[in-house]
């Protein structure tokens, strides 16, 4: 395989590579820094490149693998979002609010580094992830692989631009209301939302008040357990710690589930929102697709409790955006939009704030209620197809906001309950953009979504497929 293809192969591929000899994990780490400065001038997935500190690390692998170490993501290049913590650089996420050097790297990014991982750069996000798409007026936007007009979603734009465009092996998301989901799901990749306590946030105790997770975005379902195998697990002082899975995600991506019940729900879980044509279709063959492995599928719209869901999932962002702005080094730096929605989170009743942030134990039981019936969940992922880069500059920020909540509107309950939740390639709009289905599964159940998940891909393979010229799918 040419080192260009091997970019494109993902990390299990390249891990082998660079075990086997036959690729150094110098020249692995220099093909993919080329392929950066060639291309994300056009795709502006990166706020930072290390390259020099990137070689350095590779040739260390390099080094360890000559000594006789084994290590699983020995030489593999991986980004970060840039709200994850590196040791050195101030945590900026998304903004040039923030000015004070981290002490120590993130939990995460230190299981990385244990795992023989290279970590090649620092992807960009929306100010405070605050969208569904990446774009910002000091950055511009980042644009989609397969389309370059097109949004790679948010807020963990950058890190799917930056898989998808064969920029990285892997790259680490976050995910407080669909920001592995969202952009996994338009850049045919897979992404899955971990469950909450999965893997730590140190040096954070938690985020947004518990709606924030961290996973990995990657090209294959056996990627995203090979890294989510590394850096799973929680560290003193996390605010929430999962149950212990019941195998390793690496065997669960090996594994067949089974017969399995899964519902499939077509209904949003918010008044009068449309779904497209495209997005049913795809959906609907995906649960055919599911009946014909052997499931057992069924149609079940549960009642969500629209109302209250939805209006408590709003208190909990716009109250935690005024405080994301608020606790900046320097606040007045952030851009009108931002301050425009902190504001509207300073302005809600106190009532309403209590509310929100109470305990969600009665809402979680709601929600899973439906996992007494079924083993798996399944809808879309996205309510229509991927918004263009700059679709909604012209709106206010209440309008904006009601936009990208239509357009999530199967996402944020799983956020707010906690259960883990997918986004799988499931099939392409008329032009060539990437379409997605979304699987939730019981709490603390990551094992069975990723059983399924392989097995739709070995039925329906999707990483074969690469953007060829940046904009055309191949």
């Amino acid at each position: 395989m040419e080192l260009t293809e091997l970019c494109f192969a993902g990390v299990a591929r390249q891990a082998h590579a660079v075990r086997s000899g036959e690729v150094t994990a110098r020249e692995l780490v220099a093909e993919h820094l080329g392929r950066i400065e060639r291309v994300d001038p056009r795709l502006n997935a990166f706020r930072l490149v290390f390259a020099e500190k990137a070689l350095a690390e590779a040739e260390a692998a390099d080094a360890r693998r000559a000594a006789g170490e084994d290590l699983p993501l020995l030489g593999v290049p991986i980004a970060v979002k840039e709200d994850i913590a590196l040791q050195g650089l101030p945590t900026t996420k998304g903004t040039n609010a923030a000015r004070t050097p981290e002490p120590a790297d993130s939990a995460i990014v230190a299981r990385l580094r244990e795992a023989g991982a290279v970590i090649i750069g620092r992807t960009r996000m929306p100010e405070l992830g605050l969208w569904p798409y990446t774009e910002s007026g000091w950055a511009g936007p980042t644009r989609n692989p397969w389309s370059l007009t097109h949004s790679p979603g948010g807020s963990s734009g950058g890190s799917a631009a930056a898989v998808a465009a064969g920029l990285a092996a892997a790259a680490i998301g976050t995910d407080g209301a669909g920001s592995i989901r969202i952009p996994s799901a338009v850049t045919g990749l897979f992404g899955l939302k971990p469950q909450r306590g999965r893997i730590s946030l140190a040096p954070e105790r938690e985020m947004w008040g518990g709606l924030v997770v961290a996973g990995p975005i990657t090209r294959t379902v056996m990627d995203w357990a090979l890294v989510a195998d590394q850096i799973r697990g929680a560290v003193p002082g996390d605010a929430h710690v999962a149950h212990p899975p019941r195998t390793s995600f690496t065997e669960a991506a090996r594994t067949d589930p089974g017969r399995l019940r899964i519902g499939v729900s077509l209904r949003p879980w918010g008044p009068g929102i449309p779904l497209a044509d495209e997005v049913r279709d795809v959906v609907q063959d995906t649960a055919a697709l599911l009946t014909d492995l052997g499931h057992d599928v069924v149609r079940l719209d549960p009642p969500m409790r629209d109302v209250t869901a939805s209006t408590q999932f709003a208190a909990r962002y716009l109250h935690n955006a005024y405080l994301a702005r608020t606790g900046m080094e320097l606040p007045d730096l952030v851009e009108s939009r931002t301050r425009a929605v902190g504001e509207l989170g300073r302005r809600l009743p106190r009532a309403a704030v209590r509310w929100a942030a109470k305990d969600d134990a009665t809402l979680t039981a709601y929600a899973n209620r439906i996992f007494t019936s079924i083993d798996v969940l399944l809808t879309p992922a996205l309510t229509r197809a991927p918004i263009r880069v700059g679709e909604w500059d012209g709106r206010n920020v209440v309008t904006a906001l009601l936009a990208a909540a239509h357009y999530t509107t199967f996402l944020p309950l799983w956020n707010i309950v906690g259960n883990p939740a997918a986004a799988v390639p499931a099939g392409r709009t008329s032009t060539g953009l990437p379409l997605a289905v979304q699987l939730v599964g019981r709490q603390h159940d990551e094992c069975t979504l990723l059983s399924v998940s392989a097995q739709l891909e070995r039925a329906r393979p999707w990483a074969d497929r690469t953007p060829s010229g940046l904009g055309h799918a191949k």
